[in-house]
């Protein structure tokens, strides 16, 4: 038995606005906050000068501060920096 892989499905953006009026505007913005760092890690990889490794590292930093905000949320919602050919943030 294969198991499928999940496809990401578009969110509308009125009930998007909906979850986000649920939730406390601390979690949305380490949501953000969570999302911009995960992104600045994936761009900022392989072999690294000193001043990119210091970058790399400070977004690592400000990805754990933001996904410590969401686990005690809801553990769900943590983000994980993306590789190469992976499923979409989050997922």
């Amino acid at each position: 038995m294969t198991a499928s892989p999940l496809v990401p499905v578009p969110i509308p953006d009125r009930v998007a606005a909906m979850i986000g009026a649920c939730m406390p505007i601390h979690v949305l913005q380490a949501e953000v906050d969570a999302e911009c760092a995960a992104r600045e890690v994936h761009r900022l990889r392989g072999p690294l000068s000193g001043e990119s490794r210091a970058a790399r590292e400070h977004a690592l930093s400000a990805l754990a501060s933001a996904n410590k905000v969401l686990a005690a949320y809801n553990p769900g919602l943590t983000v994980r920096p993306r590789r190469s050919g992976s499923a979409p943030y989050g997922v």
